[in-house]
């Protein structure tokens, strides 16, 4: 049975960090690429940031650039989104996809000013 729970998410302040967490099982985790979305209340879902396969090449969108990292331990099927300088506007709910397939339930995102 396929599984994907994102966690980590919670409220800080500006300024702030956190890192969440994308823990998969019940498919072939390390053959797919994974993306993080973003979905803010009253906002359509966006692209965050990608892990490719096999190379762990990534590519973010251009306001998550030099704030968030993505990265992937496949000895543990759980991808991670670093997030640091985090800003109001990055508040939403954060999903973790693996290769347009499987989306996990989300974590909410809230920063506050």
């Amino acid at each position: 049975q396929v599984h994907v729970v994102e966690s980590g998410g919670g409220l800080v302040q500006a300024g702030g960090s956190l890192r969440l967490s994308c823990a998969a099982s019940g498919f072939t985790y390390d053959a797919y690429t994974v993306s993080w979305y973003r979905q803010a209340p009253g906002k359509e879902r966006e692209l965050v940031a990608t892990i490719e396969i096999p190379d762990n090449s990534d590519r973010y969108a251009d306001s998550m650039k030099g704030r968030f990292t993505i990265s992937r331990d496949n000895t543990k099927n759980t991808v991670y989104l670093q997030m640091n300088s985090l800003k109001p506007e990055d508040t939403a709910v954060y999903y973790c996809n693996f290769g347009g397939r499987f989306w996990g339930q989300g974590t909410q995102v809230t920063i506050s000013s």
